[in-house]
């Protein structure tokens, strides 16, 4: 099948069941939509769903699960240790089988326009869909939280949304919507209670503090583990494969006399990076064929 386009929305609830399975029926309805994948984190207070279909059908997807987490998520009443703009916070698009990245950046430009227009929830753009430099980057909408956010929209014209009202919504706050190409979110989990620790090495392996090529990375607390945490998206496997960001972590706790507890996927990966992983140990609870892209795509007769 042609024209296979990937969305990886976010979702600020992990905590409610009843919530996440109205956001997976309002996927489900969409002919044409599959729904591959869904992580769940309690201390993050987020989900992660992975859907693909056909390109003429993730507009409609899209729209309508935003729409299910603006009705019943509210922001307002939100704690969690992953930083968050919205209800729906992140929706991306990534070109898979027979899509291109135009199709993607067209794709995030009608679904935000009718989010922002429809659910009067102000839109950013972000990575390929932004041509601004300046907030081409999601770390770049998100720095300082919510608050801070309101306050550049308010006073600086350049951070006027893209669609949408100049505030944020009550209670969805404002969505991020871009395309992108693949990315992998791999989080590794360290023996302590001290999350500067976390964040310290953090610091050392992104990219943007000289570390590690194609890494962004924070460090959280996750309570009710009882450990701290090095998130990190890996926004080109070719550059640093996951083995790679592992290990580099890894030597940094090691330094400061902290042990890893385990290392986890969120989502997918391609079957490419999968096959990079061969001969490592990253301390993962399971990590198999079943958690490729491509799997799931074939077992859903979309790949």
């Amino acid at each position: 099948m042609a024209g296979i386009v990937e969305s990886i929305p976010n979702f600020s609830e992990g905590r409610d069941p009843g919530i996440i399975a109205q956001l997976e029926n309002a996927l489900a309805a969409t002919r044409g939509v599959a729904l591959l994948d869904r992580h769940l984190d309690a201390d993050h207070h987020r989900c992660v769903l992975t859907v693909a279909g056909a390109v003429e059908s993730m507009e409609e997807a899209a729209f309508s699960v935003v729409a299910k987490a603006a009705e019943v998520i509210n922001l307002t009443h939100h704690a969690g240790q992953h930083p968050r703009l919205g209800a729906c916070d992140v929706l991306p698009f990534v070109p898979l089988s027979g899509s291109t990245m135009e199709q993607c950046v067209r794709l995030a430009h009608r679904a935000g326009a009718r989010i922002g227009g429809e659910l009067q929830i102000p839109v950013f753009l972000y990575e390929e869909a932004c041509d601004r430099p300046f907030r081409k980057r999601l770390e770049q909408i998100r720095k300082g939280g919510l608050e801070a956010l309101m306050k550049r929209m308010a006073t600086d014209r350049a951070w006027a949304p893209d669609f949408g009202p100049a505030e944020p919504h009550p209670t969805a706050g404002v969505i991020v919507v871009g395309a992108r190409y693949p990315l992998i979110a791999f989080n590794v989990l360290l023996q302590s209670h001290d999350v500067s620790l976390a964040q310290n090495i953090a610091k050392t392996v992104r990219a943007s503090n000289g570390g590690l090529p194609a890494i962004k990375a924070i460090g959280l607390e996750l309570k009710s583990q009882e450990c701290v945490q090095v998130s990190m998206n890996l926004t080109n496997y070719h550059q640093t494969p996951i083995h790679v960001a592992f290990e580099a972590v890894k030597r940094a706790a090691v330094l400061k006399g902290v042990a890893v507890v385990k290392s986890e996927l969120v989502g997918l990966l391609p079957q490419e990076a999968f096959a990079q992983t061969e001969g490592h140990d990253l301390q993962v609870d399971s990590l198999t064929q079943a958690q490729t892209l491509e799997h799931r795509l074939r077992q859903y007769g979309l790949g």
